[in-house]
């Protein structure tokens, strides 16, 4: 049986290029090269693509391990297609390709995790690992996810979104504004960004214009969302038309709150508990909202979907739905799925099979009219 030719897609056009990185490190180490062969595939941080005829894993000093990203590669990356494959070409060898059957992005952020990439691909007809142009979308955008977990009745922090035009025109009213719903303290986040990245928590009034400023220098967008005293608790949900969530995890941040450092810089700026010290029914609540929030946002394949349980009312509420989640050694969706009985090579055959099954799937629809 012929291998099936994986070209991962790593890197792009973010603030967490180097996160990518080293989540593509261990998903090229991890796949099982006698069912597949692998092509990595990096993007840099000018929207360059280069093949890696060679990938090599390297030591980092913030990341430990990275796969490198070599820019002198000489090949066309935007050849498609008609039968479902990505086919490049080496630019000073016009007989020389490589062949792709599926993608599997293990790209975070903008550009990749948001739909960019996904339309892409599906304009191409190419298959690929992870949640679809809507899905990815409506993942990465904060504001427009939580208005729909809203609709479906799943509870949300409670937040205010501005834009930089309303925020230049009326600063200090919205701050005061803000203030009189919210309270305080507050966290200021870009709407569409991950990782923590341009995340401020914000304990006084004369603080939070400085914060929000901060935030715009990542997005147009910025969301003010009231800081509640909780725990933080993540659930893996992977599938399509039938998604499951594993196991319940629990984040001890070291730092305020799990930030960008505390995610990926410091060793030791998190505690991961798996499972998590939850009673059986609030965990079957939170696992069963977790998939009711996956097929809110219209996912597929895969999400980690982010969970504050508050310490004072044991209420508990939906962050946010990550779709295409950290895959580094200490990355909670690979964890949680091996603690639910799927180990990290088995999940990313799952995932390949699942990309697979729904491309063969939109095949079958009538896209040509009556």
């Amino acid at each position: 049986m012929s291998k099936i030719r994986v070209g991962v897609l790593y890197g792009g056009r973010s603030g967490e290029h180097d996160v990518s990185l080293c989540s593509a490190a261990s998903v090229v180490e991890a796949l099982d090269k006698n069912k597949y062969k692998v092509t990595a595939i990096g993007i840099d941080c000018g929207g360059k693509w280069h093949v890696q005829e060679k990938p090599q894993i390297t030591p980092h000093k913030d990341f430990g391990k990275v796969l490198a990203l070599k820019k002198k590669g000489k090949w066309l990356v935007n050849h498609f297609q008609q039968n479902n494959q990505l086919h490049l070409y080496n630019l000073t060898n016009k007989n020389k390709k490589v062949i792709i059957d599926v993608v599997f992005p293990v790209l975070h952020g903008t550009f990749g995790e948001d739909g960019t990439l996904q339309g892409l691909l599906e304009l191409a007809m190419v298959p690929y690992v992870g949640a679809d142009v809507v899905g990815s979308s409506v993942g990465m955008d904060k504001d427009v996810a939580k208005r729909l977990l809203r609709e479906a009745g799943i509870p949300v922090v409670s937040s205010v979104t501005i834009n930089k035009r309303q925020w230049k025109a009326d600063a200090q009213n919205i701050i005061q504004n803000v203030v009189d719903k919210l309270g305080l303290p507050l966290f200021v986040k870009p709407v569409c960004t991950g990782s923590s990245v341009g995340v401020k928590k914000v304990k006084q009034k004369e603080n939070l214009a400085k914060s929000v400023n901060f935030a715009f220098q990542f997005d147009t967008r910025v969301m003010i969302e009231k800081a509640i005293n909780c725990r933080e608790i993540e659930c893996a949900v992977l599938g399509n038309e039938n998604p499951a969530a594993s196991v319940l995890g629990e984040i001890i941040p070291k730092h305020e709150f799990y930030s960008y450092e505390a995610k990926y810089i410091d060793p030791n700026g998190a505690a991961l508990i798996i499972p998590a010290p939850v009673d059986s029914n609030l965990s079957e609540k939170i696992r069963k909202t977790a998939v009711q929030g996956y097929t809110a946002l219209g996912c597929s394949g895969m999400a980690r979907v982010d969970f504050f349980l508050d310490k004072n009312t044991g209420e508990f509420y939906l962050n946010e739905i990550n779709t295409i989640p950290g895959f580094t050694s200490i990355s909670m969706y690979p964890k949680l799925w091996d603690a639910t009985g799927i180990k990290y090579s088995k999940l990313l055959d799952k995932l390949i099979e699942l990309a697979l099954e729904r491309h063969k799937k939109k095949l079958e629809i009538n896209t040509e009219g009556v």
